[in-house]
């Protein structure tokens, strides 16, 4: 392990994180320089640069950054529920779920973007209660939580292509581009719908620090010092839901942020779920604004979805858990 003292490790990753969200910002067709980027965020910059920061880039940015964090709570949630280390959104099929229902939404119903977030997380609500109920026996199984959630991933992914192949070319392309995990062209009109779902459940997921400390010990003593163990499971489970739902609403699925997050920031600040839960949404922002600004950058101009990028990190780094946990 590399523990070191919380402020040791939280403030690098959050003067990193106010450096990329520079760059990322100042990055584009239109580069400006990180202190005229600085200068216009805080309203005295050059008037040619406020609509570019503010209209075109800022809201991008934030975007990422919400979804990132939101992710990787998520995963901490799930990994804290199950007491198994490669739960997340996407391995637990919560963000086919999500997907899905979105698709649906958009393709079949053409509905307003406001209207993802809640349509989202209905889908991904179905989907954790039926991993969550093919998964129990006598306790929650971890092998049998990834397998069944790969199961319920596949599933979705044949109704997802269903659904494209059966509907109008508009509205498919709007869903295909969505399905990818990109944060292009996202604005201030996704924005402001995303942003409840972030204030409200974030801060409750860290409120509740206590009680995934209690679930680690495991469920007779948790039960022993007088938690709730059933109850406090399913209110955790709304919360990952909640967070992974509108995010995936939000910006697509982008995967392995949920399952690499969690395990980084464990490794920096330990097991202790107040000092996790926020290192682990910085480390979240991070790796969601580094794969955009890489495929924003490494292709220029064509632009890869960051969800691939992550992808591309986030399978290896599942094989490594899984090689790790065999061996170990």
């Amino acid at each position: 392990m590399l523990r070191k003292h919380p402020l040791l490790v939280n403030l690098p990753l959050l003067l990193l994180l106010g450096f990329l969200l520079l760059l990322q910002i100042g990055t584009g067709e239109y580069p400006i320089s990180p202190w005229h980027t600085f200068a216009s965020l805080l309203g005295f910059g050059l008037p040619e640069h406020d609509f570019i920061v503010h209209t075109l880039r800022l809201p991008r940015t934030l975007i990422g950054l919400c979804v990132g964090a939101s992710l990787a709570v998520a995963g901490t949630l799930l990994q804290g529920i199950t007491l198994n280390p490669l739960a997340s959104p996407g391995v637990v099929g919560l963000n086919a779920g999500a997907g899905l229902a979105a698709v649906a939404a958009i393709v079949w119903l053409d509905m307003p973007l406001a209207w993802l977030p809640p349509v989202a997380f209905a889908g991904a609500l179905l989907v954790a209660a039926l991993s969550y109920a093919l998964a129990w026996r006598e306790g929650i199984s971890p092998t049998r939580m990834v397998l069944v959630g790969v199961g319920i991933a596949a599933i979705c992914q044949g109704a997802i292509t269903i659904a494209t192949l059966s509907g109008n070319i508009r509205l498919v392309q709007q869903a295909a581009i969505w399905m990818t995990g990109s944060l292009y062209s996202r604005g201030w009109e996704h924005f402001w719908p995303y942003l409840p779902w972030v204030v409200l459940f974030l801060p409750l997921a860290w409120a509740c620090s206590r009680q995934l400390d209690l679930l680690a010990l495991g469920d007779p003593s948790a039960t022993g010092l007088g938690y709730r163990v059933n109850a406090g499971r399913t209110w955790l489970l709304g919360m990952a839901v909640a967070l992974a739902g509108a995010s995936v609403a939000t910006a697509g699925t982008i995967g392995f942020v949920g399952l690499m997050a969690p395990h980084l920031a464990r490794r920096l600040v330990g097991i202790k779920h107040a000092l996790l839960i926020p290192t682990a949404a910085v480390i979240g922002g991070l790796l969601v604004l580094a794969a955009d600004f890489i495929g924003r950058t490494i292709l220029a101009p064509v632009e890869i979805p960051c969800g691939l990028i992550t992808a591309l990190l986030g399978g290896p780094y599942l094989l490594y858990l899984l090689l790790k946990d065999r061996s170990g």
